[in-house]
């Protein structure tokens, strides 16, 4: 039986001018920039499919262009989740859901559905959003994360909605939006934004050794004792999970390298 889940450390997206010459090699050409990105790190996340569709064609190239075992998680449009009523996006949904996205095949991690800081934790209408997410598309098993940035998420009612909808709520290690550590589904997602461009590794060594402590405990089936939970009483399963940890936002410039840093230490 396998002892823990597989732990991924990644950035946001691939092409950043900054990263020319620090992260990537000087004089390499765009076109290779995937191809290089995927072999130093194991995920990226992408915010592309957030502003706009792609064609199947570009899924396609994306998925010929990285080694076995990579993969992309897609930030979901912002025509489903900027709405006043979530209930109403089905429509949005379907049009994201099949744009050709399943062309990454065995490369296609969860779907971050990202809501506005003004968004507020409506049960009735979240309910119902979280009725449409489906299980599978084109025959291939969907995973769903929600990154929520409104402080009235953080009561024990949206963990439990999303343990019966198995799905992930992002752990977001942000300056200003709420921070939910709570466990509930098969995997943890987590963006750390908290980096700084003056530190050539994002984090400081000492928060990457307490970040590797963290998603190993994750992955393994536990929990990390140090990040807030608001539905303390409950206890996930202790089975391995799949862990996503993504340096995102501040501290850019050095995002690779702090992926790079954690990779090497969780193995």
């Amino acid at each position: 039986m396998t002892k823990t889940g597989t732990i991924r450390t990644g950035i946001g997206g691939w092409t950043f001018d900054p990263w020319e010459g620090t992260f990537y090699p000087e004089k390499l050409p765009k076109k290779k920039q995937l191809e290089y990105a995927s072999r130093e790190l194991t995920a990226i996340e992408v915010n592309g499919t957030y502003y706009s569709s792609q064609k199947p064609e570009t899924f396609a190239k994306w998925a010929s262009e990285v080694p076995e075992g990579f993969i992309f998680t897609l930030k979901a449009s912002r025509f489903v989740t900027n709405r006043k009523v979530l209930a109403s996006a089905g429509e949005s949904m379907e049009r994201f859901l099949t744009q050709g996205l399943t062309e990454l095949g065995p490369h296609l991690g969860p779907i971050l559905w990202q809501f506005a800081p003004t968004k507020k934790f409506e049960p009735e209408d979240f309910t119902a959003f979280l009725a449409l997410l489906p299980e599978k598309q084109d025959g291939l098993t969907l995973r769903h994360a929600l990154e929520v940035r409104h402080p009235s998420f953080m009561v024990p009612e949206f963990a439990k909605l999303a343990r019966k909808h198995k799905v992930a709520i992002v752990y977001a290690e942000h300056a200003d939006y709420p921070e939910i550590a709570d466990v509930t589904t098969d995997f943890v997602y987590a963006r750390l934004q908290k980096g700084n461009d003056n530190v050539l590794t994002c984090y400081e060594p000492g928060r990457l050794d307490r970040w590797a402590d963290r998603v190993a405990r994750w992955a393994e089936g536990g929990e990390p004792g140090d990040l807030p939970r608001i539905d303390p009483d409950h206890t996930p399963a202790n089975k391995p999970r799949d862990v996503f940890a993504f340096f995102i936002h501040e501290g850019k410039v050095n995002a690779p390298n702090g992926a790079r840093e954690l990779k090497k230490r969780t193995g």
